[in-house]
């Protein structure tokens, strides 16, 4: 059962308790990310977000780090386009302890400009790898692409340019202006202690915000192409598509249509191209769903010279879908893939965790797993067909990474259009 509270100062804090299980996992989720950056600061969010293991009032980065190993848990961290999040996992009997060092962290974090130098040069390669994998920044490529210049197009770890300029006051100012009470969820899932709340409640009720946020503009999708140019051994591709937000209602029908398309070894775009012709090793897609929008990607790898089969074959897929849908036994196969996939993954205490603090940041409500089933189950081939309709019929977007840097001939942005 989902409990929910709202503290005076407006941080919600929602738990679930799993007493079967000996592991808590404890986290700290604030509604900020790249996409609520302005062009000079991109990258302060995930910045900001490593500052916060450099060092409190009381410890150094190592005791930090320490403080978890030596009671045999874990602490990461990650930043998102919308979103920042701080968490932990420790043994039922630990959680005081990590309440105890989240909130140093979070509160009493010091950002000594000698930390930060020493930051900066991480991050900086950081990025120099992410810039040394084709698979991966050929991904954030396309959000710059299909968005322009909207912010949701801005790669979460910033460029090497912006980081240069981050000093302990941009870090400061950055943290005052977003990171306020009514922007923070505190999700908490496991064995719960029977303090669990007044242990929360000790350490974030005098919470206060300075900053005030301004509300980001909905994002134009623009479905432009970025293609570049690097003696890569294969030509790395992605295709995109507008999406659909977080709160729309044809979600489900959209992550179960993108399971069937690319989502599994048993996916059109797997079987089509790589099982059936061999042009790739990689093959799959995804839908990423925001606050207001959403993005549907497709990627591959494949050798030069078969880069425009393979993304004729990408084509011929989606029309197919498009135009005939999908047969009952892909529908009924598919949801039997999602509900297993969702069932799996509430074995985990940090999964339960963050499915509460997404949705209570994202969302602000929550469904059960009974009610999540029955909407999946609700589902009909022609659901999917209207939805793979709408999905499929727009501009495409482009971004591709080989050492021509040349377009390939079969692409036509319009290629879909109706």
């Amino acid at each position: 059962m989902i409990q929910k509270y709202t503290l005076p100062n407006g941080v919600r804090v929602v738990a679930e308790s799993i007493p079967h299980v000996r592991s808590v996992a404890f986290g700290l989720w604030i509604g900020t990310g790249s996409r609520f950056e302005i062009e000079n600061k991109n990258g302060i969010s995930h910045f900001l977000e490593h500052m916060m293991f450099k060092g409190t009032k009381t410890k150094t980065a190592r005791q930090l780090a320490e403080a978890f190993d030596e009671v045999g848990g874990h602490v990461n961290a990650f930043t998102s386009k919308e979103m920042t999040c701080y968490y932990a996992k420790v043994l039922d009997e630990h959680f005081e302890h990590a309440v105890d060092v989240l909130t140093d962290m979070f509160f009493e974090s010091t950002f000594q400009m000698e930390e930060i130098l020493k930051e900066r040069k991480v991050i900086e390669e950081e990025i120099r790898m992410v810039e040394d994998t084709p698979d991966d920044i050929i991904h954030d490529w396309l959000s710059e692409a299909a968005f322009s210049r909207h912010s949701l197009g801005y790669p979460v770890l910033g460029s090497l340019e912006n980081l240069q300029t981050f000093d302990r006051e941009t870090v400061l100012d950055y943290r005052d202006r977003y990171y306020r009470p009514e922007e923070l969820v505190i999700a908490v899932a496991g064995n719960l202690p029977a303090n669990w709340l007044a242990q929360v409640e000790t350490r974030f009720s005098h919470f206060t915000g300075k900053g005030n946020i301004e509300p980001g503009n909905t994002p134009e999708y623009t479905g432009e192409a970025i293609v570049r140019a690097k003696g890569t051994e294969q030509t790395h591709i992605c295709l995109g598509l507008p999406g659909i937000s977080l709160n729309d209602e044809r979600i489900y029908s959209l992550i179960l249509l993108n399971n069937l398309l690319g989502g599994n070894m048993s996916s059109r775009l797997f079987q089509e191209i790589r099982e059936d012709r061999g042009l790739a090793y990689s093959v799959y897609s995804y839908h990423s769903a925001y606050r207001d929008s959403g993005l549907f990607t497709i990627y591959t790898g494949t050798g030069h010279e078969q880069a425009e089969d393979v993304i004729q074959l990408i084509l011929n897929v989606l029309d197919s879908v498009r135009q005939d849908g999908v047969t009952a036994n892909e529908l009924q196969k598919g949801k039997e893939q999602l509900k297993g996939s969702l069932m799996m993954s509430l074995e985990s205490t940090n999964n339960r965790m963050s499915r509460l603090g997404k949705n209570e940041l994202l969302l602000g409500h929550h469904m059960t797993l009974d009610e999540v089933v029955e909407a999946v189950e609700k589902l009909t081939v022609g659901d999917i067909l209207t939805t793979a309709r709408a999905i499929f019929s727009k501009p495409l977007t482009l971004s591709l990474l080989s050492p021509t840097g040349k377009v390939p001939a079969t692409y036509r942005r319009n290629a879909l259009v109706v």
